[in-house]
């Protein structure tokens, strides 16, 4: 289970009733003209390359299709590229195009294209995806439809790797062109094409007949508006102001009793919460473990999210193939252990002060945290940082200022990824950067692994142990995506990784 953000969402939660849509229009491409409007926060990019939150994947996707692409159960399989094949010893793998590909600009998406797009984002100065494409040291490609990734060492993530933002292809004529302006006029391949876009208020995309699957794609127009309100969702749905968006897990008997539909999809979502152990007074590992005892990870779901999730003590949900059981029972609540631990560090009850960061909408997931850390003894002050995912990055991911923030990982294409992202030594989220010799190995070894091995549930499993047991951070439960949608949308797709729309249809559309 799990996704966009209950608490610290880089996605804004949801929509506004008061946000008024224009009336559809139909736009290149449209044939029905099936509009759909969808409460979603827009992305930090539309380029992937300079994208900067997992998140964006949602809204990326729409508008560029990747090398591969991630199946419900998120599992690679063909996108762009119809197959690919690995050498003998790993370290070179070949993707085979499907034929006739083109942009929405009208150029050619070939290997050299693919070649092109992958180049910019490992050398690009301000390329965020230069971590992802390091494994990749060379590139070369033989005909219009076979590119080889010559890697640095053995690494069988690749084609989960480039089911994202990592694997979207951009369109070398338009970066080529002008870099500078692919954050906000994309140039892609992906189901629909670009039409126009409001920064921080709306976008409007229009189907691309080009597509690869275009077949299965029933929506004509797709109106984006960023939300920031979840209290105003279900009445902006009920209105028609839109037709679908996220609502959190304690709005879903308020949003039937209104007549709507609502899908719960499992997700790779997790929260967390991301621990400093570099502050004092969490430089003490005693400290540390009083707080993830401390935590009654049940209640917040069952409070804050009306039951809806899973408590977990790892990044991944029950059934997905990083999922470790023996992790069932790691940190489970025990208050009194708690306070034995801090009487152990040295601390009387009260004594110890700490500061809960939080975005304002996981208010209410920061005020019951501050509840349970007060019954052991423990002083919580809450600071809260406005909504906006830069706002948040320099306050806890760069700028490394919040002791114990209240986060969650959106989940990666490949677990090897969202491994590196809470607990590698540049991980986003690893705030205290801690990281062991034990772990990069246990990483290294997981890459060494063909995904097809009978090995690799058990290596895989083994380095996520590795990192719940070295991070001073620590899980608290799955983040499901509640959608609520209006009648006339069909049911979304269940996919773990990502939002998907191919098949869904607006108003009896086919």
């Amino acid at each position: 289970m799990a996704r966009p953000r209950t608490f610290l969402r880089v996605a804004a939660l949801v929509a506004a009733a008061a946000v008024a849509l224009a009336a559809c229009g139909t736009g290149a491409g449209s044939a029905s003209g099936a509009t759909l409007r969808w409460g979603f926060s827009l992305p930090t990019s539309w380029d992937p390359v300079t994208s900067s939150t997992g998140n964006d994947i949602n809204t990326i996707s729409l508008v560029y299709a990747s090398l591969t692409q991630l199946d419900e159960k998120a599992t690679a399989v063909p996108g762009l590229a119809e197959s690919w094949k690995y050498n003998a010893d790993g370290t070179a793998v070949t993707f085979t195009l499907r034929p006739n590909l083109t942009f929405t600009d009208g150029t050619p998406l070939n290997a050299d294209a693919v070649k092109q797009s992958l180049l910019r984002g490992k050398t690009q100065q301000n390329s965020l995806l230069k971590d992802q494409l390091a494994t990749i040291k060379d590139i070369t490609v033989a005909g219009d439809r076979d590119v080889t990734l010559q890697l640095a060492a053995p690494d069988y993530q690749v084609p989960n790797l480039l089911a994202g933002k990592t694997g979207a292809i951009v369109s070398p004529a338009a970066f080529t062109k002008d870099a500078a302006a692919i954050p906000t006029a994309p140039v892609g391949a992906g189901p629909f094409k670009f039409e126009s876009f409001v920064p921080e208020s709306k976008a409007v995309l229009v189907k691309n007949p080009g597509y690869w699957d275009a077949a299965d794609v029933k929506i004509d127009r797709l109106e984006l508006t960023p939300t920031t309100d979840a209290a105003t969702v279900i009445a902006a749905v009920q209105s028609g102001a839109l037709d679908v968006s996220y609502i959190p897990g304690n709005q879903v008997a308020q949003a039937k009793a209104a007549g709507l539909e609502v899908d719960v999809i499992d997700s790779l979502q997790v929260n967390q919460v991301d621990v400093h152990s570099g502050l004092a007074p969490l430089t003490d590992r005693r400290v540390v473990e009083a707080l993830k005892y401390a935590v009654d990870r049940k209640q917040i779901i069952d409070v804050v999210n009306a039951g809806v999730g899973d408590v977990v003590y790892q990044p991944f949900p029950k059934g997905y193939v990083a999922f470790d059981p023996s992790l069932d029972t790691a940190f489970a609540y025990d208050p009194a252990k708690a306070k034995q631990l801090l009487a152990d560090a040295g601390y009387a009850p009260g004594q110890l002060a700490l500061t809960v960061t939080v975005n304002s909408i996981s208010q209410s997931t920061a005020e019951l945290v501050q509840q349970q850390l007060q019954a052991v003894g423990v002083n919580a002050t809450i600071k809260v940082v406005p909504p906006g995912s830069s706002t948040w990055q320099q306050e806890v991911y760069l700028g490394r200022k919040a002791q114990f923030a209240l986060d969650g990982t959106v989940g990666r294409e490949s677990p090897v990824q969202n491994l590196t992202v809470v607990y590698g030594p540049e991980g986003l989220m690893n705030t205290s950067k801690v990281s062991t010799p034990e772990f990069l190995a246990a990483l290294d070894a997981v890459r060494r692994t063909p995904l097809d091995s009978p090995d690799y549930p058990r290596v895989l499993q083994a380095a996520v142990r590795t990192g719940v047991e070295m991070s001073p951070s620590f899980s608290l439960g799955t983040q499901p995506r509640v959608v609520v949608r209006n009648k006339k949308v069909s049911p979304l797709p269940h996919f773990l990784s990502q939002y998907r729309w191919e098949g869904v249809t607006v108003g009896g559309t086919t």
